[in-house]
């Protein structure tokens, strides 16, 4: 398995970013990561969109969302074949250096509170609950609020 390239997502990746969210991380909820979503998130200038590709494959991605003191992680997707590997936590360093550059100091996340896997990997990476959501998810389910400050190292 050759290691993914790390790129900025075009507008022809929309489709399949979309794809990805719905297959990967809404399952279970309503399709809210669009094609035309995702399409205006990569036009969006406060928005990066990062794309990881095995050519001719997409193999994961992730949007963030950049504002000036903070930023929030808004989706993150990893082939499940290339999982345990590395290519999440590459995307995600990759997004906070570009909030370190920003002028970001804090970023912060929500991941299913029932999915303790999602919640292992960030923990890894240095981000903690900062709050408990009942019903985040579409009132269907709740979710974990995390937060890693930038500034500490």
């Amino acid at each position: 398995m050759s290691e993914p390239k790390l790129r900025l997502a075009e507008l022809a990746d929309a489709q399949q970013i979309a794809r990805m969210s719905r297959d990967l991380v809404e399952v279970g909820l309503g399709w809210s990561w669009t094609p035309d979503r995702v399409r205006r998130s990569i036009q969006c200038s406060d928005t990066v969109v990062l794309s990881a590709h095995d050519d001719p494959r997409m193999r994961g991605f992730a949007i963030m969302k950049i504002l000036e003191e903070e930023a929030h992680l808004d989706l993150l997707a990893v082939d499940p074949s290339y999982r345990r590997a590395g290519l999440g936590r590459r995307l995600v360093r990759w997004l906070e250096e570009s909030c370190t550059v920003a002028g970001s100091s804090v970023v912060y996340l929500q991941v299913r509170a029932s999915n303790p896997g999602a919640r292992a990997f960030y923990q890894a990476l240095g981000y903690r609950c900062v709050a408990h959501l009942p019903r985040y998810y579409q009132g269907i389910e709740a979710a974990n609020r995390m937060a890693r400050d930038l500034s500490a190292g």
